[in-house]
């Protein structure tokens, strides 16, 4: 247990380009784990270490990396993982998160919080984890920290402990100020930041430190009653008391430190991962783990020990060309020495760890055993998915999935050649196994097999990766929006089916109700009113899974019913005739003759567009976004630029990054996330049914 108070697992979040990978490779390179620093624009960066990446200059997936830090006389294990900032890969942060016990959230001085900041931060919330924000980029024109700060507290609803203030900015930004220890950091130019220098705080800053400092004392106090006492007698408080106050704050989620630098520049990492360090939770810090245990159907909580049960998450699978198939996995309780048999929780398949490995980005180090609070790689097992349990053989412990968003753009694709033919199958499930929020279907009318993802770049991605890894040529259509249909009143329904061809027949009859589900989840919301046995339980079951498989498809234009209540009320069997594929089959029929009349509505994607541009191309942008179909719903003065916010039909923005770079010049930004689904316009409607 001694050993793992000195373990964190973090991750890096942020929205794109706010400089996590540069600020996860001056990490690596401080910490001594690479010798020379890499740049994104160079493409030699450790964790963008696929091809795509390197080409694209962006994360796509998430990387894990482990590094040591040196920090008041301890030796810290750092376990790094850099997460993607786009959104449509929103699926990398998910399932990074719901296996980090701490985050470093990431902000650039100059943008402040964007869209994928709040995103990725309420996905963090979800797992309530700890948090500390770092606000880079501060040699930016245009950096403002006190306005990021500000926006964090607004935005996010949180209290902040300014812990650093920044000593100029932009061209002007020379170092930072430590408020804790009251010193001003200068770092070194000449050996890429390696070494620092402590001074005394300049005398144009002294005003500005002092009520920042009471702000700072002020608000642990208000957290802290130790330190209110203190503060109250207005006797000293050693700084490390401060640090410990900040660190309870911080591991209770009651504020959020905040410190500030230019990782490019090799400006504030050292006290950033000092932070890391001292602030963030080791996995013992934390809550139970809960789940359910199977065998007795109830809720159950395992301490994060080694001496507890062995429980692990399979949090992500991947296909590596030298090793073969990785599970990573987090284990939380516990411990697993290589060459365990171990089970699949979720499904009870029993598997052999052959070998675990410590993953650094794309390379290896194996290890005997893993421990509480690892996060490793297992070789050996088959069949496990992204957000299965594993779990000693006699226990079957089910810890909570991950949660993934349904696509909401889909492409028909087919491989090009014969050749391409042979292998397509294999390579497509490889990839579907690699990627939880990206889906594959078949339309039976055109014989195209149909691949769904959360957005243009998701699909243009993986499809290269099937070029790239598995050689097979792909031909793809043209984008196509993935519409859902709802049903907005309910009714009553009658359906039988009944054929007699001599001997044993076909029979079955239902009588339900269908229309939309009293509360907002989505899926299927089946209840079963009959009693007496009209029908059999197992026949009820059969109706189920008939009215699940139909709601697959809608009425209106085969897209998916979202969501639907549907009441069995009665029924009807025969003893020799019945069976269960005909109640599943009377369940089909049943809903495609009654969810006409239930007066169903085709629902699009309503993208939030966000455009940052400077003030003289803000009229190109309102304009096109007017012939987008489009809805403004802010602009904000940013300072030299101007940030509109939008709400914009998915369908209208095909292209529309490349879009806003004409329309300002290539002086715009944009970014799109998904906002909600909402009724079609007529015009639409007529467009999608032709």
């Amino acid at each position: 247990m001694k050993k793992y108070r000195k373990l964190r697992n973090i991750g890096i979040i942020a929205h794109v380009d706010a400089g996590k990978t540069t600020t996860t490779e001056r990490m690596l390179y401080y910490t001594g784990t690479i010798h020379k620093p890499g740049n994104i624009d160079d493409g030699n960066t450790v964790t963008d270490s696929d091809p795509q990446e390197a080409t694209r200059g962006i994360t796509i997936s998430s990387s894990a990396i482990s590094a040591n830090w040196a920090y008041q006389e301890h030796e810290y294990q750092i376990n790094i993982i850099d997460t993607p900032g786009h959104i449509d890969f929103a699926i990398e942060v998910e399932r990074s998160l719901r296996i980090l016990d701490g985050a470093v959230a990431l902000f650039c001085a100059a943008s402040g919080v964007e869209p994928q900041s709040e995103t990725v931060w309420s996905q963090s919330d979800r797992y309530q984890i700890p948090k500390i924000c770092f606000i880079n980029k501060m040699d930016r024109i245009g950096a403002d920290f006190y306005k990021v700060v500000q926006d964090i507290e607004r935005e996010f609803n949180v209290t902040t402990l300014v812990t650093q203030l920044p000593i100029g900015d932009g061209d002007d930004f020379e170092g930072v100020i430590d408020l804790i220890k009251e010193k001003a950091l200068y770092w070194n130019a000449n050996d890429l930041g390696h070494t620092w220098e402590e001074k005394n705080i300049p005398e144009g800053y002294l005003s500005s430190v002092k009520e920042w400092r009471t702000t700072l004392l002020e608000t642990i106090a208000s957290h802290d009653e130790s330190i209110l006492e203190q503060y109250l007698d207005g006797a000293a408080i050693c700084s490390s008391e401060l640090l410990e106050s900040i660190r309870r704050i911080t591991i209770a989620r009651k504020a959020v430190p905040v410190l500030c630098g230019s990782s490019y520049k090799y400006i504030g990492v050292q006290p950033l991962l000092n932070a890391v360090a001292q602030f963030l939770p080791a996995p013992q810090d934390l809550e139970y783990v809960e789940g359910i245990n199977l065998i007795t159907n109830e809720k159950e909580q395992r301490a994060r020990l080694e001496s507890e049960q062995f429980t692990a998450f399979i949090f992500k699978v991947v296909t590596d060309k030298y090793v073969g198939n990785l599970a990573m996995a987090r284990i939380y309780s516990g411990s697993i020495p290589a060459g365990q048999t171990i089970i699949n929780s979720k499904t009870g398949i029993k598997n052999r760890v052959s070998r675990i490995l410590k993953v650094h980005a794309d390379t290896y180090t194996e290890l005997q055993e893993a421990n509480a609070g690892d996060i490793v790689a297992f070789i050996g097992l088959k069949n496990v998915k992204t957000g299965d349990t594993l779990t000693m053989i006699n226990d079957r412990f089910v810890l909570e999935t991950i949660e993934v968003s349904d696509p909401v753009i889909s492409i028909a694709i087919e491989p090009k050649s014969k050749n391409d033919e042979k292998h397509f199958g294999t390579a497509i499930a490889k990839i579907l196994d690699e990627d939880p929020s990206l889906k594959m279907s078949y339309d039976p009318q055109t014989g195209q097999t149909i691949l769904l993802g959360m957005g243009e770049l998701h699909l243009d991605v993986r499809l290269e990766k099937l070029r790239s890894d598995f050689g097979i040529a792909i031909n793809k259509g043209n984008p196509k929006v993935s519409f859902r249909e709802l049903l907005t009143t309910t009714v009553q329904h009658t359906e039988t089916l009944k054929k007699q061809n001599g001997g044993n027949g076909q029979f079955a009859q239902i009588m339900f109700t269908i229309g939309p589900r009293l509360d907002s989840e989505k899926g299927l919301d089946f209840v079963s009113e009959i009693k007496g046995g009209t029908i059999t339980k197992e026949y009820i079951q059969c109706v189920k899974k008939g009215f699940t498989e139909a709601m697959k498809t809608g009425v209106i234009a085969g897209y998916p019913i979202e969501s639907m209540r549907v009441v069995l009320q009665d029924g009807k069997m025969h003893e020799e005739d019945s069976n269960g594929l005909d109640f599943e089959t009377v369940a089909r029929i049943g809903f495609k003759q009654a969810a006409v009349l239930a007066k169903p509505q085709l629902l699009e994607p309503i993208m939030q567009a966000e455009i940052e541009c400077p003030e003289e191309y803000l009229g190109n942008i309102t304009s096109d976004i007017n012939k987008k179909r489009g809805m403004i719903t802010e602009i904000q003065d940013n300072g030299m630029k101007r940030k509109v916010r939008a709400e914009v039909p998915l369908l209208e923005t095909f292209g529309y990054i490349s879009n806003v770079r004409t329309l300002t010049s290539g002086r715009g930004s944009v970014a799109l996330t998904l906002l909600k689904y909402q009724k079609v316009t007529a015009t639409v409607l007529d467009q999608v049914v032709s």
